[in-house]
């Protein structure tokens, strides 16, 4: 993320660093942010390759301190401020390991066209085939999760269709169903229209192993 204005003189920030979540930092007190990705974010969830929900914005976070903690301390370049007066950065580990090639390359984090140019689209298309980090599963774009949020049509739904999973299997047979006007509801069995409801993957629809899993993704049980 490369955005606002330069300044004419400033210098790169080294030391000991603190995670803020998965595309952010804290060096001597200052908040860094990676340049050219974007991390889920800490409240977000996703949905694994067995369409369960989980943390993924918490899994970053983590995946950033333990590459960090592998060899430090951490150098940051600066490259701009953001909107927030944020330092914006490439970061490196001691033994010079991009911070943001491995977090892209392990399936934590996206290329962020907007700002990279494209610099980690090839590690992310391998991530991508290797089904590593939020990859495995379903999950929304950490920019467009963002701004769903801000025009108040967010809900925790990941809607990048899931793979791996085709049907209801190992007991996970509520069907999760977006309707015509983009409403997500979920049918139980034994429920009117379970049975002539049909999931499309690729719609973004899924299959859940409980209702209060369905709950906690930004589905609504339906009215009969």
């Amino acid at each position: 993320m490369a955005q606002g204005k330069t300044a004419s003189v400033q210098e790169d920030l080294v030391g000991r660093a603190s995670v803020i979540d998965g595309d952010t930092i804290e060096i001597h007190g200052k908040r860094i942010r990676f340049n050219g990705i974007d991390a889920p974010e800490s409240s977000q969830t996703c949905a694994d390759g067995d369409g369960k929900a989980y943390r993924c914005g918490a899994k970053a976070a983590e995946a950033v301190g333990q590459f960090l903690a592998a060899s430090s301390p951490t150098r940051c370049e600066f490259v701009t401020r953001d909107r927030y007066g944020r330092f914006v950065g490439n970061c490196f580990r001691a033994d010079g390991a991009s911070v943001q090639a491995a977090l892209v390359r392990d399936g934590w984090a996206l290329d962020w066209p907007l700002y990279s140019k494209g610099a980690y689209a090839e590690l992310q298309e391998t991530a991508k085939a290797e089904g590593k980090g939020i990859w495995i599963g379903a999950f929304e774009r950490p920019w467009e999760w963002r701004a769903d949020r801000r025009n108040g049509k967010g809900t925790t739904a990941p809607i990048v269709p899931l793979v791996g999973v085709s049907s209801g299997s190992d007991g996970c047979n509520i069907k999760g169903n977006i309707n015509s006007s983009g409403e997500r509801i979920y049918h139980a069995p034994g429920q009117e229209h379970y049975d002539r409801t049909q999931i499309t993957l690729s719609k973004g629809e899924r299959w859940f192993c409980s209702e209060a899993e369905a709950l906690a993704a930004g589905w609504r049980p339906a009215l009969r």
